[in-house]
Order: C-alpha cells, then structure tokens, then sequence
C-alpha cells in the first residue's frame, strides 16, 4: 500500500488500520496457537547440528528374543593360514540385530458348501449355511487394523483405502470401511460407558472441549480425564449442560478447566489452568509497556516449579511457598497500570484468583494445568484439520466412544491396537 492508496481512505478506516498495525501478533508461546503458526527466524551464526566432540554414542538395544541366529567364523587363521573347520569352537566377540519385516498379504480361506446324496434314499441334503457367509468377509485383524488407523492414525477414508491396497494388496470400498466402523460402534459403546461409570465415581476431573464439524455444522468434542478413565463425548452444544449430562449428578472434590463459563461450578473446589495464563503473561511480557507482564511470568515459573516437586516436599514446606505464592500475587494484582494488555490480565486472574493455587492442598492429586485434557484433545485437533470433520453424528459418537475405550485403557499401561483388536476378538 503506497501513499496514494492511503490519501484515499477514510479517517475510520485510516483508524483501524493504525490500530490493527499496533495490535501484535500472537504466537505459539504468548497464546494456544500451535507452534506450526510461526514465523521461523532465519537461524544465522547458530551452532551445526551433529554429535559434539566427546560426545559417547549410543546404539540400539539387542531384541531379548531374536528369532533366527547367524554365526559368523573366520574361514583361515590369519597368522598362519591353517584353514578352521566348520565346527570348530569359537568364542562370540561381536552381536548385532538385523531388523525386517515379512511379506504381509492376506489370508484367504475359502469356505463351500457341499450337497450329498444319500445312497440309501437317494435324496440329497445340504450343508448348512457357514458363519462365514452370513456377514462381512473381512476377519477381525482388519476390522482392529482400519479401525486403530482411523482413530489412532488419523487417516481418512481416502487414505485408509490406499494403506490396503498398497501393502495388503486388498481393494477395499469406502463403504466396506465405513461398515466396520459401524458393527464396532455397539463394542466401544460398552467400554465407553465402563468409562463413564469409574468417571463419575472420581475425586478429580479435568474437562476441556474443541471444536468439531459434524454434518456440515459446528460442534464440540468434550473430554473429561480423571486418573481412573478418560471419556469423549460429540456433542453440537458447548453449553454447561453436556457436563450436567455426562457427570449425572456426580460432584468432583476438584475439578481442572480453563476459565470458560461453562466449565465453572462442578466441583467443590476449582483448578484453573495456569498454563492458559503463563502464555498470556508472556505475551503481556513482550508487548506491553510496563513490567506487569514480566512480574506474573516470573510468579507462574514459581507456581510451576512447586507443581512440579510437590510430591517430594513436607506438607509444611508446601503451606510456607503456597503462602509466599498467594501474598506476591495479591501485590502484583493489587498494582496499578497504564497498559490495556496489562489491565486486562489483571482483571482475568482477578476473577480466578480463588481457582489459582487449589493443587497446593492435594499434593501430587491436582495437575496446575490441563494439559491432560489437551493431550487428550489433539487427536481430534489433528483428525479436524485432516478429514473436515465427521459426515453424521453416529461416526462422531463411535469415534468417542472408541477413544473412551482407548485412552481408558493406556492409563493401565495397554497399548492401542491391542486394546481395539482384544475389544473385537472378546
């Protein structure tokens, strides 16, 4: 835009423009932006990667359980000549794993249906009609395969088609895939609501929400994350009433959100997410004109430093910093600012101020952050940038539905693909 351009604009849009100019751009570390987002600086004079000097390698551990072994012998000495036999002994100086995978194709097993005539009446009887006849053809390795890919890997139908055809060598319909989905979706309802029940029984809960497209429209997918389940639910409202619905009455000890609305009052007491705050202080830090911003993110690096080792102190070590922590936030809520960036945080933390130190009383209980609930949440961050979203809620509801049963079950350890093929197979 020249000098011309601006002599033609109006004094409003003249205004807007200087104050669009003066509004600073967030990133990754003053707010939720994904780092994605960012401008990369040019990284001149900084250090070549690669190993330093000094520096001792490391090398990949030897599988317990090899299943082929290999030995390796000398064919002559090389002092002498004298040739070894092949059976000579030998002392092992050197292991090493050669790592491959076999040819994966499948397994077709072809079942018919024979017709006998009896030679004594002469008439002829049928067999019965197979299992296998009577339903899909695909077994239940696939069924568990499309299904981790989808919802794990986040692959879409398009995508899911080309991982079958190109390594399995298996020609696989859109609607063939979406048919799995759909006999799967009454198995991880079952776990879903196992998961519900152990949530409505817990202590602490942390809850967040996301945006979701479902049948063209906005939607929300919830999480709600307690140290015994972890529940997903599709919902096309964001209201108060999808956590009334869900929690059924129950009341969290403690429950850890950010600061929206409809987050509050579902628990006796309350954890703000100090983490949605830092990155707001940072960005205050950067950009405003006093030192307000840089007085909070040096309480939040305290706050978050006594989260971190709180299982490891006295109780009475934890009362004398949280003491310490509360008196200094009072001071800095109670200074005066000139800065609109400034004033504005001030006023955000005023009104959580009673939500801000709650994981001090239970110690190693109560995260200061949700960052339970976010990890929880990006698979579907990824799976809306990916795919668009969901074309009907059934598809959304058995997504939720297996994630519940997934996420449950890595919190004892099991692995995802496991947990799906061994909900299938059951």
């Amino acid at each position: 835009m020249n000098r011309e351009d601006l002599e033609r604009l109006t004094k409003p849009e003249l205004v807007d423009l200087v104050l669009g100019l003066q509004r600073p751009d967030k990133t990754s570390r003053t707010s939720s932006k994904p780092p994605s987002t960012d401008r990369k600086a040019k990284r001149e004079g900084s250090r070549p990667g690669g190993a330093k000097p000094g520096h001792k390698g490391h090398a990949r551990d030897l599988a317990e359980a090899p299943d082929m072994m290999e030995d390796h012998r000398p064919t002559h000495c090389r002092h002498c000549g004298l040739p070894f036999s092949e059976d000579e002994a030998g002392a092992v100086i050197g292991e090493y794993d050669e790592i491959d995978l076999p040819e994966v194709k499948p397994v077709v097993k072809r079942h018919r249906r024979l017709k006998c005539r009896c030679a004594k009446c002469g008439k002829a009887t049928a067999a019965p009609m197979p299992q296998a006849a009577q339903g899909t053809p695909f077994g239940r390795r696939i069924h568990a395969l499309a299904l981790y890919l989808k919802s794990n890997q986040l692959f879409s139908y398009e995508r899911l088609q080309g991982v079958f055809a190109d390594l399995f060598g298996l020609n696989l319909s859109q609607g063939a895939l979406m048919n799995m989905f759909k006999r799967a979706a009454p198995i991880f309802a079952a776990g879903r609501n196992n998961a519900l029940t152990a949530l409505r029984g817990a202590d602490v809960v942390a809850c967040d929400e996301t945006g979701v497209r479902i049948e063209g429209c906005n939607a929300y997918q919830w999480v709600f994350c307690s140290p015994q389940a972890v529940v997903h639910t599709a919902e096309f409202s964001r209201a108060a009433q999808v956590v009334r619905d869900t929690m059924a009455g129950h009341r969290p000890e403690v429950w850890i959100s950010d600061r929206y609305t409809a987050q509050q009052g579902h628990a006796t007491r309350h954890q703000t997410c100090l983490a949605h705050l830092d990155r707001k202080a940072r960005f205050v830090a950067e950009h405003g004109n006093d030192l307000i911003g840089m007085r909070l993110q040096l309480w939040f690096d305290r706050a978050f430093r006594l989260a971190r080792d709180i299982a490891s102190l006295a109780i009475t070590t934890v009362k004398k910093r949280k003491r310490v922590l509360a008196r200094d936030l009072d001071v800095i809520l109670a200074s005066a600012t000139d800065c609109p960036l400034a004033r504005d945080l001030l006023g955000q933390i005023r009104r959580a101020r009673d939500q801000m130190l709650t994981f001090c009383d239970f110690a190693g209980q109560v995260d200061a952050t949700n960052n339970v609930s976010e990890r929880a949440l990006r698979p579907s961050v990824i799976q809306r940038k990916v795919t668009n979203g969901y074309r009907a809620k059934w598809a959304a509801d058995a997504e939720a539905a297996l994630r519940s049963t997934v996420d449950t079950a890595r919190l004892a350890g099991k692995l995802p693909f496991h947990t799906i093929l061994g909900a299938i197979t059951a």
